[in-house]
């Protein structure tokens, strides 16, 4: 099949025309573009600047008080914090399968809904054990969000286009990282209201907000393309067809088969991909609940320290919107993601050596411009080169769950004790930079040389239409057996021989 491979694929997508019956001739492919653009990603956006904000939000609330109003000690706070990741990280796989059967529009904003109010609950905090118990429920109502996205926006775009849009979307925690900053320092100032510390203010304003957004999610949220009610038939069957062009062959449905689950499991590429997760999510984690306390730490107050916060958010903003444009119009993700956690290390370095306030605070720009940018574009690398909706999706929660698992022991590695400088902090974070540079190196790597193995014809599939004899035998019993081309590519989706991974 390798010589004659692509004319073979182009006959069978003739043959297996989604909606053949349907004329979408008349479809402006830009402007609906710009239709899906306008309708999916700012509101999604909005609620991930809302899971950002209220995920971070405790770190902003223990620079007025909380610890000392609680009377709890740093390694309970630390013990807190922890608390949130296992949950987070353990049911993203689940929800990732029951968002493909379940519309997105109801089960992205229910989670949303839970999570809304059980940030509203943290500011009636009387105990230690109640702030355990309202992490851990944080942690299951929020776990599928970000993967939920994630997955959602593939089912969306071609792999050209996945990176900008990811990073768009993303940008939004960039936004809450400088604006949680600003709306702490303000709503401090109620400290006394109604007889409750300013630090409770922050968690029940921030969580009335994402209440309220959850109950306008339900109407506004559309569901995947082959049923979008905002689109018409002819516009949802463009994209379906854009899709399966773009070799997404599970675009307008995959019936749920429990071996699409097995195959993200035995796949390398999910671990590979955990690794990657690991190496940007650990900072990630650790970064966004301890900057304040970071700067605050080298000889600012604690409202100073949240506004400084702000100009080295809105940098990684700039950055993340730069590389994301970057990573569709170049297609080197993998190249991209080496530089961005080269830049990282760097960051970290000065950051272990710097005993001079100002350099520090210079290098959290150097960090900052690393780690945010890596993860969308590391996002839309992964999520380019796993087809199948029900494995891509397996895939990108596990890798996700995995990097937020870590999470757990970032959470912990910013002591009281090792103030002002976390020499500890930092270089557990500069460890983990390393393993995503190394995991970057070896996805890029193992995929290049599959890409060279399917060029050779090493992967080539038998159809039975064009093959006969022993030949053709000894081949099925490598790499499989079909009746047509088409067959071969839904059964195995990117390990399909025509496939070709982006680097």
């Amino acid at each position: 099949m390798s010589n004659a491979g692509s004319v073979i694929a182009l006959a069978a997508d003739k043959a297996d025309l989604y909606e053949a019956h349907i004329d979408t001739s008349q479809v402006d492919e830009r402007r609906l573009l710009r239709k899906i653009d306008i309708r999916v990603v700012p509101w999604l956006g909005l609620l991930y600047f809302l899971n950002f904000l209220d995920r971070g939000s405790i770190g902003n609330a223990k620079l007025y008080h909380m610890e000392t109003d609680l009377g709890i000690t740093d390694k309970q706070y630390l013990i807190a914090l922890t608390a949130f990741f296992f949950p987070y990280a353990l049911l993203e796989p689940a929800s990732n399968v029951i968002l493909r059967r379940v519309p997105p529009s109801v089960w992205l904003s229910s989670m949303m809904f839970v999570w809304g109010i059980v940030m509203m609950c943290h500011g009636f905090l009387r105990s230690y054990g109640g702030l355990v118990t309202l992490r851990v429920l944080l942690g299951v109502a929020e776990a599928g969000l970000y993967p939920g996205i994630v997955f959602y926006i593939s089912c969306w775009y071609k792999r050209s286009e996945l990176g900008t849009r990811v990073a768009a979307f993303f940008t939004s925690a960039t936004i809450a990282g400088a604006f949680s900053g600003l709306l702490a320092a303000a709503i401090s100032n109620m400290d006394g209201v109604a007889g409750k510390p300013g630090w409770s203010w922050i968690f029940i304003l921030e969580g009335l907000a994402t209440v309220l957004c959850a109950v306008a999610s339900y109407w506004i949220i559309s569901n995947f393309p082959e049923t979008a009610g905002f689109l018409t038939k002819e516009e949802r069957v463009f994209v379906i067809r854009r899709l399966k062009d773009d070799m997404q062959f599970s675009a307008g449905g995959e019936e749920f088969k429990v071996r699409y689950i097995w195959q993200s499991l035995r796949d390398w590429k999910t671990y590979v991909a955990m690794g990657i997760y690991m190496g940007f999510d650990g900072p990630l984690f650790a970064f966004s609940l301890f900057t304040p306390t970071i700067i605050n730490e080298v000889r600012y107050t604690a409202t100073t320290a949240n506004l400084l916060s702000v100009p080295v958010y809105v940098w990684s903003c700039i950055v993340t919107i730069i590389v994301g444009f970057m990573g569709d119009r170049l297609g080197k993700r993998g190249y991209i993601n080496l530089i961005l956690f080269g830049i990282g290390l760097v960051g970290y370095i000065i950051l272990i050596t710097s005993k001079t306030p100002a350099l520090s605070y210079f290098a959290c720009f150097l960090a900052a411009s690393a780690i945010y940018p890596t993860v969308p574009n590391s996002v839309a690398w992964v999520a380019s080169n796993v087809e199948g909706s029900y494995k891509r999706g397996v895939t990108l929660a596990m890798a996700i769950g995995w990097g937020n698992l870590n999470g757990a022991v970032s959470s912990n590695v910013y002591r009281a004790q090792d103030a002002p400088w976390y020499r500890l902090g930092h270089g557990i974070i500069l460890a983990y930079i390393a393993i995503g540079w190394l995991s970057s190196a070896a996805f890029m790597l193992l995929l290049r040389r599959e890409n060279e193995r399917r060029d050779k014809g090493e992967r080539d599939e038998v159809i039975d239409s064009d093959n006969s004899g022993k030949e053709m035998n000894e081949m099925a019993l490598k790499n499989g057996r079909f009746e047509t081309v088409n067959d071969a590519r839904r059964e195995k989706g990117d390990e399909w021989s025509q496939f070709r991974y982006t680097l």
